[in-house]
């Protein structure tokens, strides 16, 4: 295959998986973006609406690490196809709901479909995508995710504040419709053909059988990475437009509007972060440096000295420095894969990142009930400051090069 073509065949890939992945990330945060219309027509509180969300994660990390193992064992883009189609039909239950049963059941149903995807996209990713373009096939998916986690809330608070909740969510439940007729007509670019197995990460890694890898120090690692930086990312896209509404008196419109720029922001840091991390070898430094910073500005933010305008720049610079960060962390991720256990290996261990999403908006929920929106930040900057300590123990374990390995 010549350079132009192996290009095609790696944006088609690249391109495709995205799109998948920023659908599973709009569905994050549907009820979320929802929630100043769900709380006074159901009477919840602010911890019952976090349940919700709760459910939604939990559902999704234990489904996740089950996932890893459907996805090396028959087909990533079958575990992907299925996964999209059961996210649209979470949205029209969710709709239909008339009791908080029913909203639990529509976030249960959503959390299987979201599931399937971190295991499946990798997957995918390492057997169709030239190691040359995977850093930058990383960033793109994170890319993806950021764009999906932003244009939620844009579209659901634009649809329902001129209609309503319910027809926002069923007009959510075209995305995944449309996304997954696009991937059906190109199924041929996400076959399941295996590529080369990559070299074991550790001594003893391909022991053990289908779960030897359970028994890699650094695979746990990066779990409590993930579960610890999600519970500060859960506040963020739970609790930290209201928090913004009762610490600066700003407007709801406005205050989302920081979210996005969080969002947004954090999408160009990824988009740098692929060219950092595809030319660095300390990928754990990077990540230190930005969780590091964010976590200042999180207590900045927390003491509400600065003007309304500036604590919208500042929700954008913890999204730019925390998005540099993604791809040097799947990196590191990558160098824990033991031979042919790539799906296993990311669905255990991003069902930790599903873990702490599930956590966190109780955690930030109980807060915002007992009116301390300044907590919620705080909280942020506490659990972006304990990543720095898995960093250091993963990055201790795992030196992935420059280039990454062949998949």
């Amino acid at each position: 295959m010549n350079d132009t073509s192996l290009l095609r065949q790696d944006a088609r890939v690249i391109g495709l998986v995205g799109l998948a992945h920023g659908t599973s990330h709009f569905y994050h945060v549907i009820l979320a973006a929802l929630i100043p219309w769900l709380k006074p027509e159901f009477q919840l509180s602010y911890a019952e609406l976090g349940l919700l969300m709760t459910v939604f994660f939990t559902v999704s990390g234990v489904g996740q690490a089950m996932a890893g193992f459907v996805v090396d064992r028959f087909s990533a883009r079958a575990v992907l196809f299925g996964g999209i189609a059961l996210l649209g039909l979470s949205a029209v239950m969710l709709s239909s709901a008339h009791s908080y049963v029913q909203l639990m059941l529509g976030a249960f149903l959503a959390g299987c479909g979201n599931s399937v995807f971190h295991p499946a996209d990798y997957t995918l990713l390492n057997q169709r995508v030239s190691r040359a373009r995977l850093a930058h096939g990383f960033s793109v998916h994170g890319i993806s995710g950021n764009i999906g986690w932003a244009m939620s809330p844009l579209f659901l608070t634009f649809v329902a504040s001129r209609t309503d909740w319910r027809t926002a969510l069923l007009s959510a439940a075209l995305l995944p419709l449309a996304v997954l007729a696009l991937l059906v007509w190109n199924r041929h670019a996400l076959r399941p053909e295996p590529a080369p197995a990559p070299v074991a990460a550790a001594a003893g890694a391909g022991k053990g059988g289908a779960l030897g890898f359970l028994r890699l120090q650094v695979v746990w690692m990066c779990f409590g990475f993930f579960l610890i930086s999600a519970v500060a990312l859960a506040g963020i896209q739970s609790f930290a437009a209201t928090s913004l509404v009762s610490l600066y008196g700003m407007s709801l419109a406005w205050a989302t509007t920081a979210y996005t720029a969080f969002m947004i922001a954090s999408a160009v840091g990824m988009l740098y972060g692929g060219f950092l991390g595809a030319g660095s070898r300390h990928h754990d430094r990077i990540i230190m440096l930005a969780f590091g910073s964010a976590a200042l500005m999180a207590l900045l933010l927390a003491s509400a000295v600065v003007p309304a305008w500036l604590a919208v720049v500042l929700m954008g610079a913890i999204g730019l420095v925390t998005g540099i960060s993604g791809p040097s962390r799947d990196l590191l991720i990558r160098g824990a894969a033991p031979a042919n256990a790539t799906g296993r290996v990311f669905g255990v261990v991003y069902s930790g990142l599903d873990s702490g999403l599930a956590l966190g908006p109780l955690l930030f929920g109980a807060l915002m009930d007992a009116n301390h929106p300044s907590g919620v930040f705080v909280g942020i900057a506490l659990f972006q400051a304990l990543v720095i300590l898995t960093t250091i123990g993963v990055g201790s374990k795992t030196r992935v090069v420059a280039v990454p390995k062949t998949a």
